[in-house]
């Protein structure tokens, strides 16, 4: 039985995911944050769980995009004018690593880090007894221009030389898997191992309680900042009063990078928005997630309905939504699909905590012996969440990592 504590500030689903391997691993916790597990940001995800995901959203050219993504504040991609000079250094970082040979490396450790994914999330939905709400039905990637479909083929090869399968359809094929689809797509990719979850939000819940079950404390407050003393912070203030620290893990998404900085390791992180529109109604279902790469959007089929989601706006984290562009997703939708209800739509905005490199922070710390970070895994926190609570147990504990986490320091931009 392991002797110690940890307290982990942040409950959306890669905290939860910490406290059930650290829990499994003997470990005292607690966890932090002033909203109820699983009600921010994990909320609202598109549900996708693929370990296919291996490709970091900076590239070669990317610079070229940029003005675009100025100019219409309803794009695919959008940063607002007013947030620009605040963003600037993160984007300057964010085009050198686009460069070519840094997207291999990216892509090589992302390959590795999602590997086993939905393996991870079906391990703690089973524990969590909730194992109905992951699938196992596959993603399908449509184009609608041949252009956009060449500009990708890189992509697909880095997929497939880490041994993900990826196929090709023609328009047929894709009305064959999908036939609620428009007739407007000219390719599509389908990954038949791709995983989801049905209720992201409830699935974090579930987490949350049974991480309750096995003696996990929840404090529902804010955290202020840290007492820090020669060996590292030994006190967490919070609106809730003070608490005595052992070991610490720092996984509150979008905010890490506030309290990270407090403990001396600051790291660039900015918030990648999202936004999405629940269909209770539609119609019809999708039988899998569908992603639509020109208008960079998600449908995924949910329990509650038809869920609407993706897009990326960059604008902070304190800055009101740009509801406009949720609004946008619904006439997405009537264009993709053949017949399709949105009456009745409920909107949704969430934060995304997005590295430079698109690639999670799953570190020890390099100044405090027993601080470790867990945040900034982009649009792919669902995907990531599983593994990265199994990597963050094994720095805790001091065991050998199952793969290479240099790629993930903290320390990398320093």
């Amino acid at each position: 039985m392991t002797e110690g504590h940890v307290t982990i500030i942040g409950a959306g689903i890669v905290g939860v995911s910490c406290a059930l391997h650290l829990l499994k691993d003997g470990w005292r916790v607690s966890l932090i944050d002033e909203h109820p597990a699983g009600t921010q940001t994990s909320y609202g995800n598109a549900g996708a769980i693929s370990p296919q995901s291996i490709n970091p959203m900076s590239g070669p050219g990317i610079i070229k995009q940029i003005p675009k993504w100025l100019l219409d504040p309803l794009g695919p991609l959008a940063i607002r004018w007013s947030y620009l000079p605040k963003a600037m250094p993160w984007f300057m970082q964010f085009i050198r690593d686009g460069a070519a040979t840094r997207v291999a490396s990216q892509s090589e450790a992302l390959a590795a880090l999602h590997r086993n994914v939905i393996e991870g999330h079906e391990e703690l939905a089973e524990l969590a007894n909730v194992k109905h709400l992951i699938k196992r039905q596959g993603w399908l990637s449509l184009y609608e221009t041949d252009a956009a479909f060449k500009a990708d083929a890189a992509a697909r090869a880095r997929m497939q030389s880490h041994g993900h399968e990826i196929h090709e359809l023609n328009p047929d094929e894709i009305s064959q898997l999908e036939p609620g689809l428009a007739p407007i797509f000219k390719h599509a990719t389908w990954a038949p191992n791709s995983g989801h979850t049905v209720n992201p939000g409830a699935l974090t819940e579930a987490y949350a309680k049974q991480a309750s079950r096995m003696g996990c404390e929840f404090v529902n407050c804010k955290v202020l900042g840290f007492e820090i003393g020669p060996e590292g912070p030994t006190k967490i203030r919070t609106s809730a009063g003070e608490f005595k620290l052992d070991r610490l893990v720092i996984a509150a998404g979008a905010w890490s990078s506030q309290l990270s900085k407090q403990l001396g390791e600051p790291f660039p992180l900015e918030s990648e928005r999202g936004y999405h529109m629940m269909l209770p109604s539609p119609g019809f279902t999708t039988r899998r997630p569908v992603s639509f790469n020109e208008r960079k959007f998600m449908t995924t089929t949910m329990e509650e309905g038809l869920r609407l989601a993706g897009t990326v706006e960059f604008a902070g984290l304190e800055a009101p939504p740009n509801w406009g562009r949720a609004i946008k997703l619904l006439e997405h939708a009537k264009t993709v699909f053949r017949d399709v209800d949105v009456s009745d739509a409920k909107r949704w905005m969430g934060q995304r905590p997005a590295t430079p490199d698109s690639l999670p922070v799953i570190s020890s710390s390099k100044v405090h012996e027993k601080v470790f970070y867990a945040f900034g895994h982009g649009h792919l926190g669902l995907t990531g969440s599983a593994v990265t609570g199994a990597h963050i147990a094994s720095l805790v504990s001091r065991r050998n990592a199952t793969i290479d986490l240099q790629p993930f320091r903290i320390d990398r931009y320093r």
